[in-house]
């Protein structure tokens, strides 16, 4: 199956670029709205028709059952966000928040962003999928910063730094497994490409692997914001526009763990190397313990869901760590249950920041009353993440804690703990927000509220059941990561 003619990885590929260009050069904000929600939905046709036709391996590009995973949710999310992006963006517009040429700018943006993304996704090359999660973070630092205040720009630069160190180290990891390659592939292209690395990777050094996955580990980690390298994403989530929280949140940090993975199964396959587990399994514990007590302490509602973003992606960082078919299995769907359901949540929070004019948590009270759609739709959203039943969450997080009770016990006495401390905090403050005495302004605001509920609608069937296929397609990728 074809895109106009291309096959579907270029498709995924050479829309987004060509919608970029297109969006730089339309001075409309309405048009220029509607051809980026035309263009993402376009890029997730390509990425469904995947399922039937997939292209053969290059030595750039590669699908398989790893990244298509992650292709799927990223178009998928990406066309959502662009679809709550319209009304959201429009309503900055209208209070003079954004010009139009900065309207202009987003735009493109956004699509420089899903063509980043994709291609970290579908790279071959460990060189290129580098550069790709570059290419991301530079275009969200300039999107994080687009409203100009002191603050926006104190958080782009705060971005910024922390990021170019975060991908600094991740490149220094990137050459010393070419160094590790390089006596067994040989110099050149060969010794980058990933599926040449995995299948040769018995005979790597294995000191070098070790090594390099320390510095891995650290720079891509700092991209999927685990603590301590978590800083700047706080920041980036509360002054930058609600659409790219959502992105961040939902994709961007996926796209970061799915590079840290290739790595994984890269020094799995050497017998001599040591197991990377351990060390996604202490870094994913402390970022769940951290941000569950640092829930209680914020005053932003977008800083909020900041830090239940930094505690879900440790969540899923210790189930990769663990390993096995079923941790495994509950890594990949606790990573899509968290993108669906924190994209809704910020598809929430977006509009009512607007509605009230001010992201402060003591000025936002009462929304079931004054705003019952949107009030409901974050009760909904804070109840799914929060791990209840029956919501998909809840089937994510019963997996990852009975695994760990199977395997290692003892480690599953600070994950409950964790998990326990974060359900407190997020219930305590859904009393205030959603309940209780209307506190703050009653203002309207345009609303798209098809994104939110669309998520949690999946979320829920999720929860309740989950189709064979999916369980089948999630089952053979849990066995491939080990």
């Amino acid at each position: 199956m074809s895109v106009a003619g291309i096959d579907a990885v270029s498709a995924i590929l050479l829309i987004p670029a060509a919608a970029a260009a297109v969006l730089a050069l339309l001075p409309d904000y309405r048009t220029g709205s509607r051809i980026n929600v035309g263009a993402a939905l376009l890029t997730l046709a390509a990425a469904l028709s995947l399922f039937w036709n997939r292209p053969p391996v290059g030595r750039y590009l590669l699908v398989d059952d790893l990244n298509i995973v992650f292709i799927v949710l990223t178009t998928f999310v990406g066309f959502t966000t662009s679809v709550f992006s319209a009304s959201y963006i429009a309503h900055e517009l209208k209070t003079g928040r954004l010009t139009p040429t900065y309207l202009r700018f987003y735009h493109a943006m956004y699509q420089v962003l899903m063509f980043a993304m994709n291609l970290a996704l579908v790279a071959n090359n460990i060189g290129l999928m580098w550069v790709a999660i570059e290419l991301a973070t530079l275009t969200t630092v300039l999107m994080v910063g687009i409203y100009r205040t002191h603050e926006a720009l104190e958080a782009a630069w705060k971005y910024f730094i922390l990021g170019s160190v975060g991908i600094a180290l991740a490149l220094f990891g990137t050459i010393l497994v070419y160094m590790a390659a390089r006596p067994t592939v040989g110099e050149g292209l060969d010794a980058m490409v990933w599926t040449h690395l995995v299948a040769r990777a018995a005979g790597f050094d294995p000191a070098l692997l070790n090594l390099a996955f320390v510095f891995l580990l650290l720079g891509y980690g700092t991209k999927v914001g685990l603590a301590p390298l978590h800083a700047w994403l706080p920041d980036a989530h509360a002054e930058g526009p609600t659409p790219i929280s959502a992105v961040l949140s939902g994709l961007l940090l996926n796209v970061a763990l799915y590079a840290l993975l290739r790595f994984k199964m890269l020094l799995a396959a050497n017998p001599a190397a040591l197991s990377p587990g351990p060390l996604m399994v202490i870094l994913g514990l402390v970022s769940l313990v951290f941000a569950s007590f640092m829930l209680y302490r914020r005053r932003d509602i977008k800083r909020m869901f900041a830090y239940s973003s930094i505690e879900h992606m440790g969540v899923i960082t210790f189930a990769f760590g663990m390993g096995g078919p079923l941790a495994n299995f509950a890594g990949l769907l606790h990573m899509t249950m968290h993108s669906l359901t924190k994209s809704a949540i910020f598809f929430a929070v977006g509009h009512i920041a607007q509605i009230k004019g001010t992201q402060k948590i003591a000025d936002i009270g009462g929304l079931t009353e004054t705003h019952p759609v949107l009030g409901w739709g974050l009760v909904l959203g804070v109840i799914a993440i929060a791990g209840l039943p029956p919501l998909g969450i809840f089937m994510s997080e019963f997996l990852v804690v009975s695994s760990t009770f199977a395997r290692e016990p003892l480690l599953a006495i600070p994950l409950v703990f964790g998990l326990l401390v974060g359900f407190g905090a997020l219930l305590l403050r859904l009393g205030g927000l959603a309940f209780g005495e209307p506190r703050g302004a009653t203002g309207v605001a345009e609303a798209s509220y098809g994104p939110m509920f669309a998520h949690l609608a999946l979320v829920l069937c999720a929860g309740v059941y989950l189709p064979g296929p999916v369980v089948a397609w999630f089952q053979n990728v849990a066995r491939l990561l080990g």
